[in-house]
């Protein structure tokens, strides 16, 4: 992969005319098959680092607060997958969000934002 090249984006993604990159961490930062958070402009991001899967290296950025309960907590849920789809399972009420576009597969009218990511050289970048 190329050390520039988008990894995975949202669908819910601005159109790329009116992507501004910003540096969230560095790659470092980021655990492998796990959750972390970063802080971005007052709301917390959960990254979710996947080195090694069918479709090949992959990270996304999805909101960290669980709509159910309130809490900051998407980050330390499990990845899994439904059908298919790559899945958070929330750690408190356990509801499953699709990481490419933040849906919710129980409760369709739950919805997590999403945010384009990248990884440059050492940097995590994202949309905003």
């Amino acid at each position: 992969m190329n050390a520039s090249q988008t990894i995975r984006t949202g669908d819910n993604a601005p159109a790329a005319a009116q992507q501004h990159w910003q540096t969230l961490c560095g790659r470092a930062d980021l655990v492998a098959n796990s959750g972390v958070v970063a802080w971005l402009d007052g709301a917390q991001v959960a990254l979710f680092y996947l080195p090694e899967t069918a479709q090949g290296e992959q990270l996304f950025a999805i909101d960290n607060r669980d709509p159910k309960s309130g809490a900051n907590v998407i980050g330390r849920g499990l990845i899994g997958q439904i059908a298919g789809e790559l899945v958070i399972a929330s750690p408190l009420y356990k509801q499953h969000f699709r990481l490419h576009d933040g849906s919710c597969i129980e409760y369709p009218d739950q919805r997590l934002d999403v945010w384009p990511v990248r990884l440059k050289g050492d940097q995590v970048e994202i949309a905003v």
